[in-house]
């Protein structure tokens, strides 16, 4: 079991632990990098494995309503914890309720469970982005403006793969490779994107990042258990879902609080505590997940 879970582990911490050292030899600079990602690479993915890799099968919708409940059922646990806290709501809900299933839940489900699993993880991914550009920069900003969701790759990405999924439609034999290339940078891009964002935790906000590193893998799991008894999945679909929600809070989470000027400094330590305990959270979880 040890050495399943060091596989598991091993690869994606290993990596984002380069791209911490890169961080510490040639400075945090990766917006440009991070820019290409979200508008190219990660929309790549998106669009590859859900036209081409979700199964037809029943068991990717107990995922997806799975993952709703999970980010939903998250935010409603943390609510009377944000007063109790002394935490404005509009900065501590969005990194209970979305988490890093992008940089680290995607590596992780392939390593853990098989790339025959990765779409599924793909699926849960999908819901909570699609869910923190919509509902989470209402919270995070008090307003919604659908224009910017429709031009947002991601989101544009999504809409056109599950449209293909559902009409049968699929990529040109002569397109397929290179769009399979181009999915395959997004996720060791993530990674080190993680490991260079951790070079600025600061632990002047330490009471937010030990919230940030309690509360989101608790509220995740509740909210899992209730996701898990209400729609009584498949024992695979339910590993999914365990591991989506033990997740630590994700990095847009700090990007939206800088952008809306929402205690960026609060939410950047959530962020970096979140992520450094999931260094002992995850392989502890594995440990009953796998």
């Amino acid at each position: 079991m040890f050495s399943q879970i060091l596989e598991v582990t091993l690869p994606v911490f290993g990596i984002a632990l380069v791209g911490y050292l890169y961080g510490r030899l040639n400075g945090s600079d990766m917006d440009s990098a991070n820019r290409i990602n979200m508008n190219l690479f990660v929309p790549a993915l998106l669009f590859y494995v859900l036209s081409e890799k979700i199964p037809d099968s029943p068991e990717w919708q107990s995922v997806a309503w799975g993952a709703a409940i999970i980010v939903l059922g998250s935010g409603i646990l943390a609510w009377p914890l944000a007063h109790l806290l002394k935490f404005q709501s509009r900065v501590l809900l969005p990194p209970m309720m979305f988490n890093n299933s992008g940089n680290l839940g995607l590596p992780l489900a392939a390593l853990a469970f098989g790339n025959e699993m990765l779409p599924f993880a793909v699926v849960a991914f999908v819901v909570s982005t699609s869910l923190h550009f919509s509902l989470g920069i209402w919270l995070v900003s008090g307003r919604l403006d659908p224009m910017q969701l429709l031009k947002n790759p991601v989101f544009l990405s999504t809409l056109t793969g599950i449209a293909a999924h559902i009409t049968d439609w699929h990529t040109p034999a002569l397109l397929l490779p290179g769009l399979e290339m181009l999915s395959q940078v997004a996720i060791p891009l993530m990674l080190v994107a993680l490991g260079v964002r951790l070079i600025h935790v600061d632990i002047s906000h330490w009471k937010a990042g030990l919230a940030g590193a309690i509360l989101c893998p608790a509220t995740g799991i509740i909210s899992a258990v209730a996701a898990i008894l209400l729609l009584q999945p498949s024992e695979e679909m339910r590993k999914i879902l365990l591991l989506f929600s033990i997740l630590p809070p994700a990095v847009m989470n700090f990007l939206l609080a800088e952008r809306f000027h929402r205690s960026s400094n609060e939410v950047a330590s959530m962020v970096a505590f979140g992520n450094l305990a999931s260094l002992a959270i995850i392989p502890f979880a594995l440990v009953f997940i796998l």
